[in-house]
């Protein structure tokens, strides 16, 4: 999931986020507004990462996120023998 796809689904992952980071509040939620870079503050905030540790956790959230499903994949298709 790439940056814009994330702050256009945004009202759909809050659930995820705060199910995944619990310690951020509603007021957390609605400063991050689906932005990577404030949902980043945000966890070096309130668990005290370093950059590069929320940096990471947020790409591989944005990797694993359930809503990946809605995204249109390039079908694979098999050469034909």
């Amino acid at each position: 999931m790439n940056i814009e796809q994330f702050e256009g689904k945004w009202d759909q992952l809050k659930g995820q986020v705060k199910e995944k980071w619990g310690k951020l509040t509603g007021d957390d939620m609605k400063v991050i507004g689906g932005k990577k870079d404030q949902l980043i503050g945000k966890l070096r905030e309130r668990y005290g990462q370093t950059q590069e540790q929320a940096e990471r956790e947020v790409g591989s959230f944005m990797k694993d996120c359930s809503c990946e499903a809605d995204i249109p994949q390039k079908s694979k298709t098999r050469p034909k023998a």
